[in-house]
């Protein structure tokens, strides 16, 4: 017979070994019978002691799964909220209704603060920048030059109820030497609506391209891609309604469709009636192994313009016509068995083009016809190869139509000059709440190349959701 408990078996053994030997004709029964007592006495303790020690066990394990199911009236949703950047931290697709975390903020909204600030020296002057046949608008351009504050981002987040969650990012600036709060996003966001859909209703970032959703302290550099700066103003925000579709696949699908107000730049001036700007996306990704994962998107953006303002501030250059822009991205991450703390590499890339079709007003003349393709790329790699430290480069690049003849010795006018930009930076981060980065850029975009130097701070403070892939 099998025993049930080979250490009391053991014991036994010791035990009968330890006695004198008896023979069998010299053997009392009394004495037998006080061994089988014995024995029968340490079964029924031992039997008892488990007992006892497997309820307290299966006890404490059924209060720790109550203690741990989520409560659905405290679900907050994180869908592309991030304030604080953990680099390879989360490589969860963001979705309509999975990324989510219990927690109840009824009454204690989640607080987070973001700090920037930097100081670059040029060798050129940055009060003379222009990029030939891309008049800038939004907030493109070069940060100021010497010792300047970035944006100071004030972020609250809670859950209206069961249904909905908000959010507002409020970034403080300060430029010539007065300070200003601006809105940047404030948007409500259902939760839990059946077959994977999800609304996102108020101002926020669009789905357009794979940087453009994401705050600026998140960026693996210190400055936005030239494209990025001279298609969109910087980022496309706007005051808007958003519809995402998770698509119930094996693989990550989501569909994004998003109509906007249209007073942001490409946009401008609230065209078709308040309803001046429309996006589609699509993004697909997926595992390789345990240790990469990736990430494809396709966007349009199709807009109308209004007397849309670019160029000098003082005298801008008015567009009205309409504008259609196609994006595409891709993205690429590898840790070893997915530990990013230790060594992670990112490889990022995003191509967009632009067609607008209308008429251009320069000042102090007529409008001019105008009908023109542009286009640019850029492309970024960035490795941590010990925890706290990484590098990266990046190479950029943007092309356009010759406008014709009518826009020669203007803005417009791109002069034969594709404008381009290679980039090198290291930073170190002492938690995924800090950051220091030295950046050099090697500047082509004007006629007269520049090289930049510049040094940034990131520091975040209070509630910080996981940041999406």
């Amino acid at each position: 017979m099998k025993l049930r408990y080979p250490y009391l078996a053991a014991v036994c053994a010791c035990t009968i070994l330890a006695c004198p030997p008896l023979s069998a004709q010299t053997a009392k029964e009394s004495e037998l019978d006080a061994l089988r007592q014995e024995i029968q006495s340490m079964r029924q303790e031992y039997e008892s002691r488990i007992s006892d020690l497997e309820a307290r066990l299966e006890a404490a394990e059924q209060a720790a799964a109550e203690a741990a199911a989520p409560q659905p009236a405290a679900q907050q949703s994180y869908a592309d909220t991030s304030y604080a950047d953990t680099s390879y931290q989360d490589t969860t697709y963001a979705s309509a209704n999975t990324v989510s975390v219990a927690r109840d903020r009824s009454f204690n909204p989640a607080i987070g603060v973001t700090f920037q600030g930097q100081a670059w020296a040029y060798q050129n002057d940055p009060d003379n920048y222009v990029v030939p046949g891309f008049p800038l608008a939004g907030e493109s351009g070069p940060a100021p030059e010497g010792l300047s504050l970035g944006e100071t981002e004030i972020s609250l987040s809670a859950n209206v109820d069961d249904k909905f969650t908000a959010m507002i990012n409020m970034p403080v600036k300060v430029e010539d030497g007065e300070a200003s709060v601006e809105l940047e996003e404030a948007w409500i966001e259902t939760l839990g609506l059946p077959a994977g859909l999800a609304v996102r209703m108020g101002r926020f970032y669009s789905s357009l391209g794979y940087l453009n959703s994401r705050h600026s302290h998140t960026w693996d550099f210190a400055d936005a891609p030239l494209v990025y700066e001279a298609l969109l103003g910087t980022q496309y925000t706007d005051t808007g309604l958003q519809l995402r579709w998770l698509a119930p696949t094996d693989f990550y699908l989501e569909l994004t469709g998003e109509v906007y107000r249209g007073d942001r730049y490409p946009a401008g001036g609230a065209g078709n009636s308040g309803f001046g700007s429309r996006v589609l996306s699509a993004k697909t990704g997926g595992d390789v192994g345990y240790s990469s994962s990736w990430l494809f998107g396709l966007a349009w953006l199709s807009a109308d313009a209004v007397d849309r303002a670019s160029g000098n501030p003082d005298d801008p250059l008015l567009f009205n016509g309409d504008v259609d822009l196609y994006a595409a991205n891709f993205v690429w991450k590898w840790a070893p068995n997915g530990n990013w703390r230790q060594r992670n590499f990112k490889f990022q890339a995003e191509y967009l083009w632009r067609n607008e079709d209308g008429a251009y007003t320069l000042p102090g003349q007529d409008p001019g016809p105008w009908d023109t393709n542009q286009g640019g790329w850029y492309a970024q790699a960035v490795y941590q190869p010990f925890p706290q430290w990484r590098i990266g480069g990046r190479v950029e690049r943007m092309s356009g139509d010759d406008p014709g003849g009518f826009w020669l010795a203007t803005p417009l006018d791109p002069m034969g000059h594709d404008p381009s930009r290679y980039s090198l930076m290291v930073d170190w981060s002492n938690s995924e709440f800090s950051r220091l980065r030295l950046q050099y850029n090697y500047d082509r975009s004007s006629m007269d190349s520049d090289n930049q130097l510049g040094l940034q701070y990131i520091f975040s403070i209070g509630a910080h959701g996981a940041h999406t892939f």
